[in-house]
């Protein structure tokens, strides 16, 4: 089975096939084109160094959020167009849950932060011992409400994710020596965490037809909070 996978929530864009649980390819890239310019390139790239054509791909899988809201909309578009061009299957996989994925290795405690902005995160708590398991729901909330719901666990927790740069140095503050951040080549997404998530959900839930799989955005779009003021 061939699962290819698109990461496009955030500024990084990535690919990656998975073939029986292997990963076989995958490209990265964190740069200032957009994912409209980068993805389909990417997908064509990673296939021809695979010798594979799109048909031979099994199921699809994206990140479907939270994070942008256009990267979303990118990258759930490219591969729903793919599945439904070629009747294949789909998976969206949560956006938290494959950052933390990408610390599986870790044992203890996991919290992924994406930045939503005015000191506000995506975030959920995870706990990896050899499995990940999620400890809180999906949330957007001020950084600092997210430390104080840390601090309440009182061992090291690893972070990765966009929002660490970005607020570092509040989190740093706060926890001390118990907030530790993630290697630089697991800090960001990664397409093989989501590809790799998306096999493990399609063991046991099976998956989706490209109408059924929407992002999932936490809270409203900017355009959707103004209108909302205007009432």
């Amino acid at each position: 089975m061939n699962i290819l996978a698109v990461e496009s929530s955030g500024m990084v864009a990535a690919v990656a096939v998975v073939r029986e649980g292997r990963l076989i390819g995958e490209y990265f890239l964190d740069h200032e084109k957009t994912h409209s310019q980068h993805l389909m390139p990417l997908v064509e790239q990673l296939l021809a160094g695979l010798d594979m054509e799109i048909a031979d791909i099994d199921i699809f899988a994206a990140s479907k959020g939270p994070g942008s809201f256009t990267g979303l909309r990118i990258g759930l578009a490219t591969v729903k167009g793919l599945a439904q061009a070629l009747d294949k299957p789909i998976i969206g996989v949560p956006t938290l849950d494959g950052l933390a994925y990408n610390l599986l290795s870790r044992q203890g405690l996991i919290c992924p932060i994406m930045n939503a902005r005015r000191e506000q995160v995506y975030t959920s708590i995870y706990r990896s011992n050899g499995k990940l398991l999620r400890l809180d729901e999906y949330m957007a909330i001020p950084v600092i409400e997210l430390v104080q719901k840390l601090r309440a666990f009182d061992e090291p927790v690893m972070f990765n994710g966009d929002g660490v740069p970005a607020y570092w140095d509040i989190i740093k503050n706060e926890m001390g020596d118990k907030a530790l951040m993630a290697p630089i080549n697991l800090l960001t997404q990664r397409a093989s965490s989501i590809a790799c998530l998306a096999l493990d959900m399609y063991k046991i839930e099976g998956a989706q037809k490209y109408t059924e799989v929407v992002p999932f955005y936490l809270r409203k779009s900017q355009a959707e909070q103004k209108f909302a003021k205007k009432g």
